[in-house]
């Protein structure tokens, strides 16, 4: 396959509509003294401003922290102390190590085949939907992003390209694990049933009459008892639900989808699980409200069809195939790559 084939073409189309990856990504606003406090802990275990090399190419202590500056807020909130906070910033740390090195060596696969070319358009393309969108369409406040990281627009523009690459070389290797044979899924499924155990479940339809202010149980009663007169008339749920109900789900006739008992409030539970489908409750008064619940539908506990998780199940093992053979192909690429930690 050469690189301008119509394939190729469309997935890297593809790839620009995804969100830019490493070097591409602008840091989050972050309180100084956090970035400072993580810059200075790099600094001390990098002293000479290096944390690898990968065939030519030297990954610095601040490229890891552009990497992790925008992810320092949500680490901060993740975690309970500070014990926790350093724990998870050294495992993000190595992470991203990892994946600067694994970026570099995917690239450098790429262009073994001499016929890989990504056209300047796309990279055109691609650098000017970043100043519009990062930097607010301000040409001047991207040159000021590319001083302050010492680089000049060709050095940003191989940046581009390479995270083009990166994305692309990914993404064909989950592709090659996206077929799952009929076989394989009925193996998961036989050594896995436990795993699709479903609970009894209704598909629920509801309707609220909210409790005005001073509203005694007989006045709500009467009110809820016209809708009820309607019901036994032979008018529709949904038709009901639209016009009377007062919950969030009045525009859609009231459907509450499928709903398992643990999922329910035991006063709602309790009477649900005794009706067939199509039947209604009787009114359920409480606090808030009056409650009239219709079971639409019902589904009894047990172990699901393979026909009804074939389809979940697929997708689990596309993911999981997918995983190993990324994991085997980049330790193949490791092993034969030039990496030096320091």
């Amino acid at each position: 396959m050469t690189f301008r084939s119509p394939r190729f073409l469309s997935a890297i189309v593809a790839l620009l509509a995804a969100a830019p990856v490493l070097a591409l990504a602008q840091a989050a606003p972050v309180p100084e003294d956090l970035e400072k406090a993580v810059t200075d802990k790099l600094n001390l275990q990098f002293a000479n401003g290096i944390a690898a090399v990968v065939e030519e190419k030297v990954i610095t202590v601040d490229d890891i922290r552009r990497e992790i500056a925008p992810l320092l807020p949500q680490v901060q909130r993740e975690s309970r102390n500070e014990r926790e906070f350093n724990e998870k910033i050294n495992a993000l740390q190595e992470n991203i190590v990892q994946e600067l090195i694994d970026r570099v060596l995917i690239v450098k696969e790429f262009y073994k085949d001499e016929k890989r070319r990504v056209p300047a358009s796309f990279v055109d393309n691609q650098v000017a939907e970043i100043v519009a969108t990062q930097f607010d369409g301000d040409r001047s406040k991207f040159l000021a992003y590319l001083r302050g990281r010492g680089i000049s627009q060709k050095d940003y523009r191989k940046e581009v390209e390479e995270d083009m690459i990166y994305g692309y070389m990914r993404q064909q290797q989950r592709k090659s694990a996206s077929q799952i044979s009929p076989v394989k899924i009925q193996t998961f499924y036989d050594e896995n049933k436990e795993r699709f155990y479903q609970e009894d479940a209704v598909k629920l339809r509801l309707i609220q009459l909210t409790r005005a202010d001073g509203e005694t149980d007989e006045a709500l009663n009467t009110r809820v008892g016209a809708v009820t007169n309607q019901l036994k008339a032979g008018a529709d749920f949904i038709d009901l639900a639209r016009l009377y109900s007062q919950d969030s789900r009045r525009t859609k006739g009231g459907d509450w989808g499928w709903q398992r008992k643990s999922d329910l409030r035991k006063e709602f539970a309790d009477v649900l699980f005794t009706l067939e489908k199509g039947q209604t409750a009787d009114p359920i008064i409480m606090p808030e409200g009056a409650f009239l619940l219709h079971v639409e539908d019902r589904k009894m506990a047990g172990i699901l069809p393979i026909d009804e998780v074939r389809d979940q199940i697929e997708k689990m093992l596309v993911q999981q195939y997918a995983r190993q053979a990324q994991e085997r192909w980049l330790e193949k690429l490791r092993r034969n790559g030039y990496v030096k930690h320091y």
